[in-house]
Order: C-alpha cells, then sequence, then structure tokens
C-alpha cells in the first residue's frame, strides 16, 4: 500500500466507536496500523421519530459509504444489520469477523422477564420485527417507539417512559452494561435481525491491497451465515426494516441452519422457514428459504407492512 495506516470510518456513537476501534485491534494484531475517523450519518443527525420515516434503508451507511468511495477513508465498519443488502457500486463486503451474540435482550424496570411482564405492559422499541414478535407472543403488549443510543434508550427506561425495551445482546455486551440484562430472549420468542450481532467492512472494490488485508480478519462461518440471511432478505425484496427475521448458523456438524420468520405487523400470523445444507451453498439456502415464504404468502405481509393504517403504538 501507499499509506502507512488505514483510515476506519465509523459513527460517533459509543457503541459504533467500540466495533470500529475492536476492528483497529484486530489489524494491528496482524501488523496493520490503523486509525479511527468519525463520521455523521443521516440516522445520527435526525434523531427524532420512527426510524422508517427518515426513507428507508442506509439511513446509517450511506455517508460512510460515500467516504469510502471519495477515498477520505479506505474502509468502513458498519453493524451488518444496517448494511443494505443492495449492493453499491464500487464497494465490496470485504470480511464479516467473528460473529458476537444474535440475540435480543429484554431490559425491564422490575427485573421482570417477558412473560411475568404486567399486562398491557408499555414495551420500546423502534424495530417493527421486535414490534410483531412482541405482540405474537403476548397481543395485549402496548408497543412504543424509541430512537437514540443504547445509553439514551436506557435513560428513558429508567425515567419510566417504557416498563421494558429490547435491545441486541450484542450491543449491551460491547457497551459493558450486561448487568441491564433481564432476560436474554430465545430465538423461539424473539428471532433475530439479518447479520445482528455481526460486523461489516466495506473497502473500495477496486483496491485489492485492502482487501487482501482485510480478508485476513474475515471468519467463515460468520461470512456463510451472513450470505444467507442476506440472500433471504434481498430475495424477500424486504429491506432492513421489514417484519423478517432470519439467523443462520453453522453447527457442530458443519452444516449451515436458517430459520427464517416473516410476520403480521399486529402479530397476529407468523409465517416460518426452517432448513439445512453445506455451508458452501449459503446463498442457496437463503434463496430457497424465501421462496418457501413467499409461496406462504410472505410478499403481502410485507407489503401490508411498507403502508401501515395504524402508527407504530399499538
Amino acid at each position: 500500500m501507499n499509506r502507512e495506516i488505514l483510515r476506519i470510518g465509523t459513527r460517533g456513537s459509543r457503541l459504533a466507536l467500540w466495533q470500529a476501534n475492536w476492528v483497529a485491534q484486530r489489524l494491528e494484531a496482524i501488523g496493520i496500523k490503523a486509525e479511527v475517523v468519525t463520521i455523521a450519518t443521516r440516522g445520527d443527525r435526525q434523531s427524532h421519530g420512527p426510524i422508517a420515516s427518515l426513507g428507508g434503508e442506509g439511513i446509517f451507511t450511506k455517508e460512510l459509504q460515500k467516504a469510502v468511495l471519495d477515498g477520505r477513508i479506505d474502509l468502513a465498519v458498519h453493524s451488518l444489520k444496517d448494511l443494505p443488502t443492495e449492493e453499491t457500486k464500487g464497494l465490496a463486503l470485504a470480511a464479516v469477523p467473528l460473529r458476537d451474540s444474535p440475540y435480543d435482550v429484554l431490559v425491564a424496570r422490575a427485573g421482570s422477564r417477558l412473560a411475568d411482564l404486567p399486562k398491557r405492559a408499555r414495551l420500546g422499541t423502534g424495530s417493527l420485527r421486535r414490534r410483531c414478535q412482541l405482540l405474537h407472543f403476548r397481543a395485549d403488549f402496548q408497543i412504543a417507539d424509541i430512537r437514540g443510543n443504547v445509553e439514551t434508550r436506557l435513560a428513558k427506561l429508567d425515567e419510566g417512559q417504557y416498563d421494558a425495551i429490547v435491545l441486541a445482546e450484542a450491543g449491551v455486551s460491547r457497551l459493558g452494561l450486561c448487568q441491564r440484562i433481564s432476560e436474554t430472549l430465545p430465538p423461539t420468542i424473539m428471532l433475530p435481525a439479518v447479520g445482528q450481532g455481526a460486523l461489516a467492512v466495506e473497502t473500495r472494490a477496486a483496491d485489492r491491497s485492502t482487501r487482501a488485508i482485510v480478508a485476513k480478519i474475515d471468519e467463515d462461518a460468520a461470512h456463510q451465515s451472513a450470505l444467507a440471511e442476506r440472500t433471504l432478505l434481498a430475495t424477500l425484496r424486504g429491506g432492513c426494516l421489514a417484519p423478517i427475521a432470519a439467523w443462520a448458523r453453522i453447527e457442530d456438524d458443519g452444516r449451515l441452519h436458517l430459520s427464517a420468520y416473516v410476520l403480521k405487523s399486529d402479530g397476529s400470523q407468523r409465517l416460518a422457514a426452517d432448513l439445512r445444507g453445506n455451508a458452501a451453498d449459503a446463498i442457496a439456502i437463503g434463496r430457497q428459504a424465501a421462496e418457501e415464504l413467499l409461496a406462504a404468502g410472505a410478499a403481502r405481509l410485507i407489503e401490508e407492512a411498507r403502508h401501515p393504517t395504524s402508527k407504530l403504538e399499538h
């Protein structure tokens, strides 16, 4: 490479900086110097109102991607679940490092488990995927929108705005806040978002030197799982804000196992697909799972979610 230090772009939240610094440490462990460059995204600047109101995919990634393409940074670190499935011309998903927990967790003011929350408990989430699954589990829950970083959401909970909130376990753990967790939600109740717990490292497609370096921190099991999940999402044409949940993992026998749900916005209907196959066939497995869900009526549920008849508050 012509430059001695790789410039890593990231959002400025405490969690995003943790993730970028974690990647920097992985690179430095293989002898590559790196510096972290903070870039504000639209999702950071517009921190009020439902996420869906900001216009869909890429609200936490577009500015970072533009900075890579412009040469201001050499690579961008995203939460994989924020990265649109449609490829951006000129960019490459160069690495998916070792994946953290894909699960969601409940943080309740009274420390309650999900099943023990009072009738008509008020739960905070900005995710349609979480909303649908919470209502599928218990239709009496009152689901209210919540925005902000992890610390902001916890503060809103502590102020009494909610009885409980749902967060990604990986983010809570990375911030050293595991003591706040009331319950880790099992995937039978709360299947994760596509890419949850994983990081995406994006580079310029033509920058072979940087791609070769970043490939050294790629983890094959995490990357194959990501391919299966993201192929499913792309085939469903759902986007990251749709009522779609998926979790792919490599099991002890080396085979890839993909579980996926598409849900009705009010939680009253849940379509499921569950497939196993060779890890090398991750893309085919993701496509097949999506086709099974489409055959069962997933397109209608996804379209209904795009044109809701009511606000997030239930």
